[in-house]
């Protein structure tokens, strides 16, 4: 049995099925993106890709983390 996840990846399995598209492709977006701030990032999925608040923020506040253990 696998344990819950917790923080931004508890949302990983509802924006994949709400959204459509695999968490490592949310991922290659928003690194592709020119923008850097955590907030700018948030409005941008919102504004272009249609997610609510909610999971723009998991998947910028999973990006940054991952970005900063690299």
């Amino acid at each position: 049995m696998t344990a819950p996840k917790n923080g931004p990846a508890s949302y990983f399995p509802s924006i994949e099925k709400k959204h459509g598209r695999p968490i490592a492709e949310w991922m290659d977006i928003l690194r592709a993106s020119p923008l850097t701030k955590h907030m700018e990032l948030v409005a941008w999925l919102k504004a272009e890709h249609g997610l609510g608040h909610g999971h723009a923020n998991a998947l910028v506040a999973h990006a940054r983390a991952q970005d900063t253990k690299a």
